[in-house]
């Protein structure tokens, strides 16, 4: 062959390679394949026809460039996608989209082994009964979730514990009874919810729907539900439509609220005209926009007889406690004083038995000093009164000094001397 033909050999070979390449691959759809051996021998076919091409095109090459080359076309080839690495359940079709279709495949229980990427999960059209919280939480990328058509009687908020991502979830169409609180709390990623046509379902607690900020769209339309209570609804910022009609509403002072908002803001209930009471007869058929400032009215009278009877008794009740509380409180004002005025005779009493025993001590004292100041106060006296007699005695004279006439005895005995 000459430079001219192998240059046009090689101008022509990709087209060959590419029909060659084509005619060897599997034929694939929108399904998984249906087992792993027959995914790994397509795939070693097409090694090997790459192979026998790049032996031909490159007749002489090193051999480090063969390996870097089928190391390339292994991991390329070999590779599988995400979808796809944890296999496909049966009766269902996988694709590389991360779609899971299971629909009308007349299964009744939840599918295993399904693929840990899946983004959308299409169960619909089945006998299901419950969801299993486990296999489903495994779903963590999950954004798209139908479980229409099945015979579901329960959920929880252990149910979609770990799909924080999930976006949309249809339950219509089940056998559902009731929603507990905090049923959705964990989808905080929710923005559409879909809960029609449960003929059994006749209660929504408050707090079912209280974490889930990003709800745009609820729809609880064709249920069993006579009440709903709207507390935690209308505080939720994004809800922009909600579907109530084909419901047995009650409309008495429990949906006051729920038809006075209806009333409000009627722009946001899908078919609001077919949203009506069912219950009292007297206004059956009558839309709730229409019933909410009557119920209003009807549930805020002026008070009747029993009213005021209340009223007298609670007001009676009010006085006797007050009466007996300030009876009590005098008393134990009358109680404490009488405690601390004998408290402080008692402290008194005290003080004066120390002054008392002191004052004994000092008078003993007092007295004895005393006695000692009259015996030489006497003998002083009778001293100065025994030198005036000698000095009278020695002048001739008889007279004695009115102070020494008491001890005169004295004296004169002694002048005998």
């Amino acid at each position: 062959m000459d430079i001219n033909s192998s240059q046009a050999f090689g101008q022509r070979q990709p087209d060959t390679q590419s029909s060659h390449l084509a005619s060897l691959a599997p034929q694939t759809h929108a399904g998984c394949p249906e087992s792993a051996g027959e995914s790994w021998s397509s795939s070693a076919r097409v090694h090997d026809a790459l192979g026998g091409l790049v032996m031909r095109l490159l007749p002489e090459p090193s051999a480090q460039s063969l390996r870097l080359l089928f190391l390339f076309i292994f991991v390329m080839g070999v590779t599988p996608s995400p979808a796809l690495t944890a296999g496909c359940p049966d009766k269902c079709v996988c694709d590389d989209q991360l779609v899971v279709q299971c629909a009308g495949q007349d299964l009744i229980r939840f599918p295993n082994d399904l693929p840990l990427a899946t983004r959308q999960l299409i169960i619909s059209n089945n006998r299901i009964m419950d969801l299993p919280a486990l296999q489903l939480n495994y779903l963590s990328d999950l954004v798209y979730l139908d479980c229409s058509n099945n015979s579901i009687t329960e959920i929880s908020e252990s149910t979609f514990g770990n799909l924080r991502k999930l976006a949309y979830l249809d339950l219509s169409f089940n056998t559902l009874l009731q929603v507990e609180d905090r049923t959705f709390g964990p989808l905080s990623s929710l923005v559409m919810l879909r809960l029609t046509d449960n003929p059994t379902l006749w209660d929504i607690h408050p707090e079912a729907f209280s974490e889930n900020l990003a709800l745009q769209v609820l729809d609880v339309s064709r249920n069993n539900l006579t009440v709903l209570n709207i507390s935690n609804l209308i505080a939720l910022p994004a809800l922009r439509s909600l579907g109530l009609s084909g419901n047995p509403w009650s409309c008495d002072c429990d949906t006051e609220d729920l038809c006075l908002w209806v009333q409000i803001e009627g722009f946001k209930f899908q078919d609001e005209g077919q949203t009506v009471c069912h219950n009292p007869p007297e206004l059956a058929g009558q839309r709730l926009a229409e019933v909410g400032m009557q119920l209003r009215t009807d549930c805020h009278q002026g008070l009747g007889y029993w009213d005021y009877l209340f009223f007298i008794a609670i007001g009676f009740v009010i006085f006797s406690a007050g009466t007996v509380s300030a009876w009590v409180m005098g008393v134990l004002m009358v109680l404490y004083e009488r405690y601390h005025k004998k408290k402080s005779q008692e402290q008194d009493s005290d003080d004066e038995d120390e002054d008392d025993r002191g004052g004994m001590g000092g008078g003993c004292v007092t007295q004895r000093n005393g006695d000692l100041s009259k015996q030489w106060g006497r003998a002083i006296r009778e001293h100065l009164c025994e030198r005036r007699g000698r000095v009278i005695h020695e002048l001739g004279l008889d007279l004695l000094p009115p102070s020494c006439s008491a001890s005169a005895p004295s004296i004169t005995g002694r002048r005998g001397s």
